[in-house]
């Protein structure tokens, strides 16, 4: 019988996750129990993905603030450092921030704007356009940007995050001096020691630093990378991707866990016969339509997955055949000649109209 239904997503609730923990056996009991509970099978080719952060729990990948400021002193001298592009994000950066900060004499924060990467905005373009002011080009200092613009709390949080940040930078022992800037060069005229902290265009943003005669040059993926007195760590992605644990402490995005990925897989063919396909997952690109931010905090959207995940979809779009290849066709014969159409469809679609508006997506 031809299946009646399309992709099913189910959310499975597992046991609050602790270091240690053996997470194959709760990933796998907690999918079998959740299907013997709600009547549902397991079908071969139907993917159970983990959130990042439960298995970062069961991997104990933790990191003091203390750890983050001696890792920053040794990297970065100890004395003034750029810190520049992060993002606006108690969770995300504030806790960063703290370590980072007691790690340097002097910060000199560089803000972009009117918004941070992920789209938490400081001003509006319409605020912008009013005052003359051209993100590309102009350099506001702290008072200049008070001027324009005053106070300017974020839409959820109720935050000011240029005083929020400057107020932890402080209590962490350090100066600061605000700038806010898109142009990466503009920190060297402040400071030649940085540390830039945007997540996706970080490549790019430390080769401009470095051309520029940057003296060092480190992003949020260097900091962290190793373990700091048996600290936590991610050799990868080092901060990146961290979130807010407790006031002084971080837990890291995950460390190495093809393993993991393999091993579910596995469990569940053993106890299922089902090939079933795993990944481990991170911010997948969601836009909230209300304040314009990204879900894009996280380095990648797959930190590791089973083969079968591998590679880019192959897809044709239906109501382009619809409307084009088959239009003069429909009922039945429409059904079965789209049927035809897909089994026959070559290995790679690139280039072919029929894949139009079918957007690859990889996963890292």
């Amino acid at each position: 019988m031809e299946r009646k239904v399309g992709t099913v997503s189910r959310g499975i609730r597992c046991p609050i996750i602790r270091e240690g923990d053996n997470l194959v056996e709760i990933v796998v009991d907690s999918v079998l129990d959740a299907a013997e509970s709600e009547g549902f099978e397991l079908r071969d080719r139907d993917v159970i993905a983990a959130t990042e952060s439960i298995v970062a729990r069961a991997q104990g990948n933790y990191a003091s603030i203390e750890a983050i400021a001696k890792d920053v002193k040794e990297k970065l001298g100890g004395e003034t450092i750029g810190v520049i592009f992060p993002i606006l994000s108690r969770n995300r950066f504030s806790v960063c921030l703290k370590g980072i900060a007691m790690g340097a004499k002097k910060v000199v924060l560089m803000l972009s704007y009117p918004s941070d990467e992920v789209g938490n905005e400081l001003v509006t373009l319409d605020q912008l356009d009013e005052a003359g002011i051209n993100p590309y080009s102009d350099v506001l200092t702290l008072e200049r940007y008070r001027e324009l613009f005053g106070e300017n709390k974020h839409q959820f949080t109720g935050v000011d995050y240029v005083q929020y940040y400057s107020d932890l930078i402080r209590e962490a022992g350090a100066e600061v001096e605000v700038v806010f800037a898109n142009n990466p060069r503009e920190i060297l005229n402040h400071a030649k020691k940085v540390l830039t902290c945007d997540i996706h265009s970080r490549l790019r943003t430390k080769r401009i630093l470095r051309e520029a005669g940057a003296e060092v040059v480190c992003g949020m993926d260097d900091i962290l990378n190793h373990p700091v007195d048996g600290s936590g760590c991610n050799e990868k992605y080092g901060l990146l991707g961290s979130n807010k644990s407790t006031e002084d402490k971080i837990k890291l995005f995950p460390r190495e866990c093809t393993d993991l990925v393999n091993d579910i897989q596995k469990s569940i063919l053993e106890k299922t016969g089902k090939h079933v396909e795993v990944m481990v997952y991170g911010d997948g690109a969601f836009k909230d339509p209300v304040g314009k931010i990204w879900e894009l905090a996280d380095p990648c959207v797959a930190v590791a997955n089973t083969e079968g995940l591998e590679g880019t979809p192959n897809e044709v779009k239906l109501k382009y055949l619809a409307d084009n290849d088959f239009q003069d066709l429909s009922g039945e014969a429409l059904k079965e000649a789209i049927s035809q159409r897909i089994k026959e469809k070559k290995d790679n679609l690139v280039g072919d109209m029929a894949s139009q508006g079918t957007t690859p997506q990889k996963t890292d």
